[in-house]
């Protein structure tokens, strides 16, 4: 048979990449190696897919996800269709939701129902959760049965609960068994999970009634029953429960694995640790985010949908902004006759802002881990006070005599010093209180504290400095 030009270049390209042999994908710095990526995108284009198959299917879904975030968005569609079958699907849950969304789109929907059939519960939910209905619809109508039914049932479960991130496949057996049942069936069942560190002990009518760790099993003679030995559940977790304070349980209590229990206190499911790692560090992301009032935005958003993201703060950034102007209005006359009032003012408004911004930081993260409460409140409010207060006083004293010096008014340089502790004061204070008074009144404080604080901390900085130079230059 006659060669084709693509055939042509199909061999060349093989021949050209199968040069590369290494086995770590990574740099020192924790990126994807640039030749990794160079021999990545020359297979793709060549569709060398003797290397792809080689190099590109054998990585674990992690390192998957990261070569996906790393290339370009054709690439990783022509790189997915390349694969086929040899695409670990379990890959998109290590991506961002924009790349897994716009895989997933030009994928055929048997190809996700297959992959999903082959995957833990947990992860498959993690994917199907962001596809309209009708795409969900269709993929689970290709399932077995009883897997349509548990991954419909996590699905029915609200966002960010542990019914979504729980896994349906886990071990349960009745109190009455012997170990000796109890091992037997573990070695025989072939429809039981690939890993698991638990055992758990229900009733006929699936109510959770205790657990016993493998170890247990190991130890203890085939003759002796289950109810003998097992322990009650430790911390079972409902799953209606926020999945962030299931991982605070996860962390109060060390645990490595626990139930999960609907309304009427049945076993549908457990929750990993390695699902609560990936919970704690959403969480942490998620908060960062916010206090930069960024939402939930993602390195791969469009340009218009990361404006749409941002455009909201930045507009009560921006009315709060005015009111601080305003401020300055008033004492239009005194900043016209004492020019320095103009040089020296930014330097009180962003002092403050800074100190308001390490307090409120601190809060925000308190009050997400639940370190900060009503019982505990009033000692760190009078702390901040404590601390906003000597900060007050050490840089009021420095930018007081560099003051002094600079314009060669000792003047001046005591009303920024008064002006400075004021704000320090008042930047500690609305560091604290106002994310708390937020969080009291059900807002997220991580979103709306910083605008906040910010307009607080320049208001009372212009109005301290500008109105106690007013008065003072007033009465000389």
């Amino acid at each position: 048979m006659e060669n084709t030009g693509d055939d042509h270049r199909i061999h060349k390209g093989q021949a050209e990449h199968s040069t590369f042999d290494g086995e770590d994908i990574y740099a020192e710095d924790g990126s994807i190696r640039s030749d990794f990526l160079m021999y990545v995108g020359a297979a793709i284009a060549d569709r060398d897919l003797l290397f792809l198959r080689r190099h590109v299917a054998r990585l674990h879904e992690s390192e998957m996800g990261d070569l996906l975030e790393a290339i370009q968005p054709e690439q990783r569609r022509q790189l997915v269709s390349l694969l086929g079958d040899d695409f670990d699907l379990a890959a998109l849950t290590e991506v961002d939701e924009a790349i897994r969304l716009d895989i997933v789109e030009h994928m055929p929907n048997d190809q996700i129902a297959a992959a999903l059939g082959e995957m833990d519960s947990d992860d498959a939910v993690y994917i199907l959760e962001d596809l309209d209905q009708e795409d969900q619809e269709e993929i689970l109508s290709k399932l077995p049965f009883t897997e349509r039914i548990r991954l419909r049932r996590s699905l029915d479960y609200p966002e960010s609960t542990a019914g979504r991130r729980m896994q349906t496949e886990f071990v349960a057996v009745p109190p009455f068994w012997t170990i000796g049942q109890t091992i037997d069936y573990l070695r025989e069942d072939a429809d039981l999970p690939e890993s698991f560190s638990q055992i758990f002990v229900i009733d006929p009518t699936f109510r959770l009634l205790g657990a016993i760790d493998l170890d247990r099993v190991l130890r203890t003679s085939r003759n002796t029953k289950i109810e003998a030995i097992m322990r009650e559940t430790n911390h079972p977790i409902p799953a209606e429960m926020d999945q962030e304070e299931a991982a605070q349980l996860f962390e109060q209590y060390d645990l490595l694995s626990a139930a999960v229990v609907d309304e009427n206190g049945r076993l549908v499911g457990v929750l990993t640790i390695d699902d609560v790692v990936d919970v704690i560090q959403e969480e942490a992301e998620e908060d960062l985010m916010r206090l930069g009032g960024v939402g939930d935005e993602e390195l791969s958003d469009k340009t218009i949908e990361t404006v749409r993201s941002r455009a909201p703060w930045l507009l009560v950034n921006l009315l709060t902004a005015f009111l601080a102007a305003s401020v300055i209005s008033l004492f239009e006359a005194t900043i016209e006759e004492i020019v320095a009032l103009a040089v020296l003012m930014p330097i009180v408004a962003g002092m403050g802002g800074n100190a308001g911004s390490q307090t409120m930081t601190v809060t925000v993260r308190a009050l997400a881990t639940r370190d900060l409460d009503i019982h505990n409140a009033w000692r760190v409010v009078r702390r901040e006070a404590g601390v906003g207060l000597l900060h007050g006083v050490a840089f009021g004293i420095v930018i007081g005599c560099v003051a002094a010096l600079w314009f060669h008014d000792v003047n001046i340089g005591g009303v920024i010093a008064v002006a400075m502790l004021i704000n320090m004061c008042a930047a500690a204070l609305a560091g604290i209180t106002i994310p708390m008074l937020l969080d009291r009144a059900g807002a997220d404080p991580a979103v709306s504290s910083s605008v906040f604080v910010t307009a607080v901390t320049d208001i009372v900085g212009f109005f301290a400095f500008l109105g106690l130079a007013t008065w003072w230059f007033a009465i000389r």
